[in-house]
């Protein structure tokens, strides 16, 4: 079967028939459109400044005896998110973060990174160019559809087709795309667009210079292709989201390299707390650590200070919801080998017990965690799953041998937009979640009033249950690939079911 790619994940990882590709994307004419811009491990050199967050009492500010102690360390303070108590420090003192857990009123400190702290790079895309529908020959769209709507196999596996014709989704509500950027200049993505709710948080500290939240032209197409399944305006132009009435937010938490660390992704979900965000996705796992163990101090403090933010950002009012991984892992499982950690200092083979070491935020309380389905309707060969911590499944797309879909759609991945104007096909866990976001989307559109709580507990009841696949032997070499526990209405490999799109739009 497909290995899985050993780094980048959910991020961007395309299963192609035999071999794993990395942010790998084609234009509807075939003609490659990205290159892949994945992490390049490096080491830091003992004078570098390092990140690290801080945390402290939530609610009462930083004390001057913290503020003190951060100093004499050697740290200068980046940036203070007081209301979860998360301080973002930088220091290139290596043993700043042992010193300051000895803080009175410091609860937990780590650094977030091996490599040294990024220059600033710019965020400048040029002037976009798109597809015309010339380029697009062979594709009949019939009355009312987009041009590429007939590619995309993923609406009617959710119904999201019929859920069209009664609801587009609502303008007042809007996705938070927690990513690599978002192109809001793309003519799929702009009449879309939420340029209040958008924002830079590369540094963990929130940048609104205008088009701070796209990706340059050197890096990864990802969260545009994200955006693009979510709320893809039917226009006229191109395709068409699952949500194609709702707004979305590019919220940039990717450094140049491709990183997602902890200190942007609090950045991320403080920021949608606090701009009115309805939803978020998160299609990536927080770097350098793809499971982190809470009994090493810096991993406890990732997670510590990403669950503040989360949790923060749901109490605010936010469903955030987050894709289950790439490397089918049974995440329920006694242990995990994970090969890939640190990403970017020097990997190892590394046992860790799932109990005590979590993929964030995707295994945080609260967040919606979601495996990706195939063309054919079963778990994709890559996805994580295990009972009890799949929540739902929606399609992430499939190697077209293992899971071809139907015509006049002649690929089994996911269609989405690119930077500059283009559309492409990715796969993955990462391509699964903003199906779920945008579902999500569609029912806070029809109950604007629905706190989280019930917007989760409405996705879950209207999700199409769907039973275990078994035995379970994608690629046919007389192997089983994973085994699914549990019943149809709740098991390993799809949690409550497969999302529906027409449902949520019914009352």
């Amino acid at each position: 079967m497909t290995a899985p790619h050993p780094r980048y994940r959910r991020a961007i990882a395309i299963p192609l028939g035999m071999a794993m590709a990395t942010a790998l994307a084609f234009l509807p004419n075939g003609t490659a459109a990205a290159a892949d811009g994945a992490p390049t491990a490096t080491t830091a050199a003992d004078a570098s400044s390092l990140s690290y967050v801080v945390n402290v009492r939530p609610g009462h500010g930083t004390s001057a005896y913290v503020k003190t102690a951060i100093a004499q360390a050697g740290g200068t303070i980046v940036t203070s998110y007081d209301e979860i108590g998360v301080i973002v420090v930088h220091s290139a003192n290596p043993g700043f973060a042992r010193t300051i857990r000895t803080v009175h009123g410091v609860e937990s400190a780590g650094n977030t990174r091996n490599a040294p702290l990024p220059a600033q790079s710019t965020t400048d895309m040029g002037t976009p160019k798109a597809l015309t529908v010339e380029e697009l020959k062979g594709v009949q769209a019939a009355d009312g559809q987009d041009p590429l709507e007939p590619l995309q196999w993923d609406l009617a596996a959710i119904k999201a087709d019929k859920a069209h014709e009664k609801s587009l989704g609502s303008p007042k509500v809007t996705v938070g795309v927690i990513d690599t950027g978002v192109d809001d200049t793309h003519p799929d993505i702009a009449p879309n667009f939420n340029r209040d709710a958008s924002v830079n948080c590369v540094s963990g500290k929130p940048d609104t210079t205008d088009g701070a939240w796209r990706p340059s032209a050197s890096e990864s197409p990802h969260g545009t292709h994200v955006a693009g399944e979510i709320a893809a305006a039917r226009n006229g132009i191109g395709m068409t989201g699952v949500a194609p009435g709702v707004k979305v937010a590019g919220i940039k938490v990717a450094d140049p390299k491709g990183y997602f660390y902890t200190e942007a992704v609090v950045c991320g979900f403080v920021w949608a707390a606090e701009h009115g965000v309805d939803v978020t996705n998160n299609s990536y796992y927080t770097d350098p650590w793809y499971f982190n163990c809470t009994d090493d101090p810096d991993q406890k403090a990732l997670v510590d200070a990403v669950t503040r933010a989360a949790r923060f950002a749901e109490k605010k009012g936010t469903v955030n919801v987050a894709a289950a991984g790439n490397e089918n892992f049974d995440l329920a499982s006694d242990s995990i080998t994970d090969p890939s950690s640190p990403n970017d200092g020097t990997p190892s083979d590394r046992v860790v017990d799932p109990s005590k070491c979590l993929d964030i935020p995707t295994q945080l309380p609260g967040v919606v965690t979601v495996a990706a389905t195939g063309a054919k309707g079963i778990k994709s060969s890559f996805s994580n799953y295990g009972p009890g911590t799949i929540d739902v499944a929606a399609p992430g797309g499939d190697s077209t041998r293992y899971q071809a879909p139907a015509p006049p759609a002649t690929s089994g991945l996911i269609l989405g937009t690119l930077p500059g104007g283009k559309w492409g096909y990715m796969a993955g866990t990462s391509m699964a979640s903003p199906h779920v976001a945008a579902v999500a989307a569609l029912i806070k559109s029809t109950h604007p009033h629905a706190s989280p709580a019930l917007v989760k507990a409405l996705l879950y009841a209207e999700a199409d249950g769907t039973a275990c696949t078994d035995p379970y032997d994608i690629d046919g070499d007389g192997k089983v690939d994973a085994v699914c526990e549990g019943p149809k209405n709740y098991n390993g490999f799809y949690g409550w079911g497969t999302v529906d799109a027409l449902a949520a739009v019914t009352k």
